[in-house]
């Protein structure tokens, strides 16, 4: 039977928004962020977020990757729903089944490549699995530098080195917030391959926030917001299709 023949179960979604809102009370006037999303994302799949500034994409990611709780809705990460959840047990589901990939490195300088990457697992009390390791930091192709310290590598290296962090508790997802802001082109684009690779050759659910047509072209999906509401969506676009709609979401 085929893969499209089979309608998807909820063990096929690795993270999903069931009409999520979140409003801040915190201003005079109270602000929409978001405005009842809801999306499913398949486990193994590369989706990209845009959206104008101001449209709720990194609420949207917060929410999406239990950094901040909805206001209304809820968020599932695998079977888990995160929003029903106490901190305490929040943070141990953050720490140990979703990797993070930030626009800043957040490496810390003192420590060689190899602690950096497995960090999380100490924090988490648990025993590296070196074979892993080895193997996380050769799929980056970092495998030769593992003693090696961060102001020893690139920008790009850096960001490899915390795509590698992020896989090495074998989290759910990983949810990376503009991972090639600061890199120049060519390391934008070794970044962006490294992840497309994430999900086709190690089955992660990757969930990247950028402003980039480019980057977002190497997504299967993109997934437009506007006014904290879902825009629409392109499958497997060209970054000129991509830049195209960004160019429209004003008319939203």
């Amino acid at each position: 039977m085929s893969r499209s023949a089979s309608p998807p179960k909820p063990s096929d979604w690795s993270i999903r928004l069931d009409s999520v809102s979140k409003v801040y009370e915190s201003t005079r006037i109270p602000v929409t962020a978001l405005d009842s999303v809801s999306m499913q994302l398949r486990r193994g799949t590369f989706t990209a977020v845009m959206g104008p500034s101001g449209s709720g994409k990194s609420t949207f990611l917060n929410c999406a990757a239990g950094l901040d709780r909805p206001t209304s809705g809820s968020v599932w990460l695998g079977d888990v729903e995160l929003s029903g959840l106490g901190e305490v047990e929040l943070t141990e589901v953050r720490r140990e089944r979703i990797g993070f990939v930030f626009q800043a490195y957040n490496l810390l300088g003192s420590l060689t490549v190899a602690d950096n990457v497995t960090l999380p697992l100490r924090l988490a009390g648990r025993r590296t699995d070196r074979q892993f390791l080895h193997q996380v930091l050769a799929a980056v192709g970092l495998g030769d530098f593992l003693k090696r310290l961060p102001s020893e590598l690139s920008g790009g290296q850096q960001q490899r080195v915390a795509v590698a962090r992020a896989l090495i508790t074998r989290p759910e997802a990983i949810v990376a917030d503009e991972p090639t802001g600061a890199l120049d082109t060519r390391s934008s684009k070794q970044v962006l391959e490294l992840m497309r690779r994430v999900a086709d050759e190690m089955g992660q659910t990757v969930l990247m926030v950028t402003h980039d047509p480019v980057a977002a072209s190497y997504a299967d999906s993109v997934l437009f917001l506007a006014d904290g509401r879902l825009a629409g969506e392109l499958r497997r676009p060209t970054s000129d299709e991509i830049a195209s709609r960004m160019t429209h979401l004003g008319e939203w």
